[in-house]
């Protein structure tokens, strides 16, 4: 076997004139009658190799016998490339390698797609994930992704943090999205589940006095899947002992850092900023906004209580809010075509209409600037501050359906009238979530983020008397309107736990049955504690500006949560099923 001593990205004008072998597959050839050349790649890169006719015939054939993704070993001298042939492009491309020996180590049918140049089809992709994976596109995410782990890594351990595994095997809860379940073979009709994370883990860790724990943990949610969205995931997950809410905003931060340095080549100020929760909900729609641009939500309820217009008046009878939004240069830019496609957009996300209003010079034009005039219009225009040439949205409906379709409204303007810069980072916290949700269909409260989250210390006493109120110790890191992360401080006690589980419809009994080990252990000793989970796999696609997290995860589910490489989710043989205690009812 010719084995390699260097690599196809290795080769330089100071090994002119070595022999070397490189190993790798066949990129691209060409035969020029006289001289054959191939480029050889591996993932460190490429280089050109030529067959010289003072090499022999018998080369040159095996040379022009070799095709696309041909995996072989080349033996050559390292020479010069001729003046004006040099490829700037490559960190190879002062040189060639002149072979003189020859491997084909396998062979390879035509692939479906090639390895450089437009991008196949992701079904296409997903089906041959093992050739995907090998384009040199593909492979800079994961070589990103392995720098971004060993950041993580070597950065906790050096503020104190220790890496500990916890379980893949443990007990269902309830709370979140559905588990994944995995039937005991040993314990008939019983069920081990996969974890949705350490969480329960980390928090007996800090227990046991390990003080800082960490680990790149892999989680599984049994839900429905989006473009950023997986059933099996990648978090970096960090618990700390004896801090307080502003502690693991502040150690974090250091982390947050140096990421941003690494992979964006930014230096960060510190502290971060942060908007509350109410605020985020309030001004941008949603819990996690892009605050690359402004384009503010803004309540006009009062300015639309002075028109005739009867949507205002109807949406006033029944209590709804009356909302908006100024998109920077959209009056020029959209014709009536333009706005009634955003107006069915809106519609997707329950809006029964959308009110539109170009402002000009002197003037409001569109269907309903006549119930916009003189002191009325001159007060609209200041509100969302609007000059001539932008456009003016409002939603009239409930709390909800404003904040889904003007948000969402927000985030295609601002990246059709291009308001922001797409290299752009920008960073931030949202704090001070709400401990608990109503849940009208369970007619119950559930938790916000988790039911382990410590309450506000001056809203502890809303428990009792107002659980709605309850503000939480929860802080989400939000980069450009992604949920990057997100933590909370624990209850560490055990009397605050079990108010908390009572508020969430869990008896005693049930609370004890199903959690009665974390009570155990929150009476013995437990201390304060506080952490955070980030997502790796929306990081790696962050910063590898990706807009589909299935790029930056080595073999990922379709949005049907199916392999269609290896076909799994797959039937298995009677026995198995019969060992597991199953049956498969049609």
């Amino acid at each position: 076997m010719l084995k390699r001593t260097h690599t196809c990205g290795d080769l330089t004008l100071e090994h002119v004139g070595q022999t070397v072998v490189l190993n790798g597959w066949v990129d691209a050839w060409r035969d020029f009658g006289g001289l054959a050349f191939i480029d050889v790649r591996d993932r460190f890169g490429l280089t050109q190799v030529v067959f010289e006719p003072e090499a022999g015939a018998a080369l040159q054939d095996a040379a022009r016998e070799l095709r696309s993704e041909y995996v072989i070993g080349i033996k050559g001298v390292v020479a010069a490339r001729l003046p004006g042939k040099e490829n700037p492009k490559l960190k190879t491309g002062a040189i060639e390698v002149r072979a003189v020996e020859l491997e084909v180590f396998n062979a390879s049918p035509t692939p479906p797609f090639e390895m450089q140049g437009a991008e196949p089809n992701e079904e296409l992709r997903l089906k041959y994930r093992f050739l995907d994976l090998r384009r040199p596109a593909m492979q800079s995410i994961f070589i990103l992704r392995h720098k971004m782990s060993q950041l993580m890594r070597n950065t906790l351990s050096g503020l104190g943090f220790l890496e500990v595994e916890t379980p893949m095997l443990g007990r269902s809860t309830p709370e979140g999205a559905r588990d994944f379940l995995v039937p005991s073979r040993v314990h008939s009709g019983h069920f081990y589940a996969l974890p949705q994370s350490p969480q329960l883990y980390k928090q007996l860790l800090m227990v046991s006095g390990f003080d800082r724990y960490f680990q790149i943990a892999r989680c599984f949610r049994d839900e429905d899947l989006r473009a950023n969205r997986q059933p099996e995931f990648t978090q970096l997950d960090v618990e700390m002992s004896f801090v307080e809410f502003e502690d693991v905003l502040a150690t974090m931060e250091n982390l947050v850092v140096k990421i941003a340095k690494e992979f964006s080549g930014e230096e960060l100020t510190l502290p971060l900023p942060r908007i509350e929760y109410h605020d985020a909900m309030e001004r941008y729609g949603n819990d996690r906004p892009d605050l690359r641009y402004g384009v503010e939500l803004i309540d006009v309820a009062d300015i639309a209580a002075e028109t005739d217009f009867k949507v205002f008046q109807i949406a006033k009878d029944n209590g709804y809010r009356i909302r908006g939004l100024c998109a920077t240069g959209g009056g020029t830019k959209y014709t009536r075509k333009d706005l009634d496609g955003l107006t069915e957009y809106a519609g997707t996300f329950g809006a029964k209409g959308l009110v539109w209003i170009k402002v000009e010079e002197e003037t409001l034009t569109g269907p309903t600037a006549k119930f916009f005039q003189g002191e009325v219009a001159t007060k609209l225009r200041e509100r969302f501050n609007a000059k001539a040439g932008d456009l003016i949205l409002i939603v009239a409906d409930t709390q909800a359906v404003t904040s889904q379709a003007l948000t969402n409204l927000r985030t295609k303007l601002a990246a059709e009238l291009k308001l922001y810069d797409p290299a752009a980072f920008h960073y931030s916290w949202v704090v001070k979530f709400p401990l608990l949700a109503w849940d009208a269909e369970e007619n119950r409260y559930v938790a916000e983020h988790h039911p382990f989250t410590m309450p506000l210390p001056e809203d502890l006493h809303l428990l009792d008397s107002d659980p709605s109120k309850v503000r939480a110790q929860a802080y989400d890191l939000v980069i450009n309107g992604e949920e990057a992360g997100g933590g909370t401080i624990r209850i560490h006690d055990s009397a605050i736990q079990a108010k908390v589980f009572g508020l969430l419809g869990l008896s005693p009994e049930e609370a004890n049955e199903k959690f009665g080990f974390l009570l155990s252990a929150l009476k013995n000793g437990a201390p304060p504690h506080g952490g955070i989970a980030f997502g790796v796999d929306r990081l790696v696609m962050l910063y590898s500006n990706l807009t589909n997290i299935r790029d930056c995860i080595a073999f990922p589910k379709t949005a049907k949560g199916t392999d269609l490489m290896t076909g799994a989710p797959g039937t298995v043989d009677g026995r198995q099923l019969r060992d597991l205690h199953v049956r498969v009812v049609e």
